[in-house]
């Protein structure tokens, strides 16, 4: 890709994210819905202006982490704690209520085992970032029902590894490598548990590293790249890079610098996460919608009934919340969103040939779906 082209596809996502973010905005809906609607107005199915390369996955990346660490900024950790045993009781609800309907509607639909249960897997992803994104821009970031939704969709992500890997090791060798599992789950557990406990104890060095220094910038350097070292410690343990940048932005936040952090990270985001939201956005194939196409049907067939089952399986987590002050109705709703994890899931389904083609298009409709409604039905929850 040429210089010119990567500018343009920049300035393109840039111009649309925030006409597109405006307007949603007027109307009183959460900017991020404008901003995936963006994605969809540019991509290959409407106007074709913006191709999803390496590059631009990459800085999208970059802006979910950013994303991250700034929701673990503005989060208090002993609020985390306090609703730590809701957010667990929700995870679990959320990972077995949609594996199981998952699963028993592929089997009805003559889908193989190891697809059904591919199928199954794919429907326990959480996106934390959508749910973070549209939490802050309602304002219900550090409420009850904000703590418990991120907290669960943190822990969804590693159960969802956990899950995956699982999958992928059956589909390679027609057995699952428990080993494997386990290995992958206990460095999950433990990489966030070694995280957050050292980092308490440690968190003043960097305080007092960043006191030492005199160079412009170097307190949202030094704080970026703590996040991006916890993403590369993450990735390199095989657990989700944004799980790092999280975990970084819950250790900050108990700093002396914790407001000046947040304050100055907010322009960085600015810069870095519209592109993630703008490429989910693209990734929609609007032809895989026109009913008027027979081919279409088994996919619209499979698509509407498994969107079915993901909106019922996540809102019945909503019953985990132990506390009764808290509307289990919005904690449901906030784990709706599939966003990345989902594309992942449904892009090593492809990759490894357990899934086809239809099915991976199917999938990625139950994506769109699930992230495109989850705004407009958290801000009713809040509201009602």
């Amino acid at each position: 890709m040429e210089l010119k082209d990567f500018l343009w596809s920049l300035i393109t996502i840039y111009v649309c994210a925030r006409v597109m973010g405006e307007l949603a905005a007027r109307i009183g809906q959460s900017p991020v819905l404008g901003e995936l609607l963006a994605g969809v107005l540019v991509g290959s199915s409407v106007l074709g202006w913006v191709e999803p390369t390496e590059t631009l996955k990459l800085l999208g990346e970059i802006g979910v982490m950013l994303l991250l660490f700034e929701v673990g900024l503005e989060a208090d950790l002993h609020s985390f704690l306090k609703v730590g045993w809701s957010a667990a009781a929700v995870a679990t609800i959320g990972v077995v209520t949609p594996f199981v309907l998952g699963y028993g509607l592929a089997i009805a639909l003559h889908m193989t085992a190891i697809q059904a249960i591919f199928v199954g897997a794919t429907l326990t992803a959480t996106s934390v970032a959508i749910s973070a994104r549209v939490l802050s821009d309602l304002g219900k970031l550090k409420t009850a029902e904000g703590n418990i939704i991120l907290g669960a969709a943190v822990l969804d992500d590693i159960l969802g590894l956990v899950t995956l890997s699982t999958i992928v090791g059956l589909a390679a060798s027609g057995t699952v490598s428990w080993l494997e599992v386990g290995r992958t789950a206990g460095l999950a557990i433990l990489f966030l548990g070694a995280a957050i406990l050292v980092g308490i104890q440690y968190t003043h060095l960097f305080a007092a590293l960043v006191n030492r220094m005199h160079t412009r910038g170097r307190l949202v350097v030094a704080a970026v790249t703590l996040a991006l070292l916890l993403g590369y410690v993450a990735d390199t343990l095989h657990i989700a890079p944004l799980v790092g940048a999280f975990a970084a932005g819950l250790l900050l936040a108990r700093t002396e610098h914790q407001s000046h952090i947040e304050e100055r990270i907010k322009p960085v985001n600015d810069v870095f996460v519209p592109i993630f939201f703008v490429l989910i956005g693209a990734a929609v194939d609007l032809s895989l919608l026109n009913p008027f196409k027979p081919q279409n049907w088994p996919v619209l067939l499979l698509a509407s009934s498994l969107t079915v089952v993901a909106i019922m399986g996540k809102l019945a987590a909503g019953f985990g919340v132990i506390d009764k002050q808290v509307s289990r109705w919005a904690v449901g709703i906030g784990m709706l969103p599939r966003g990345e994890v989902g594309l992942i899931f449904a892009g090593v389904g492809l990759s490894h040939g357990i899934i086809a083609g239809g099915e991976y298009g199917a999938i990625l409709l139950v994506v769109v779906l699930t992230t495109f409604v989850s705004p407009l039905l958290l801000k009713l929850a809040f509201k009602s």
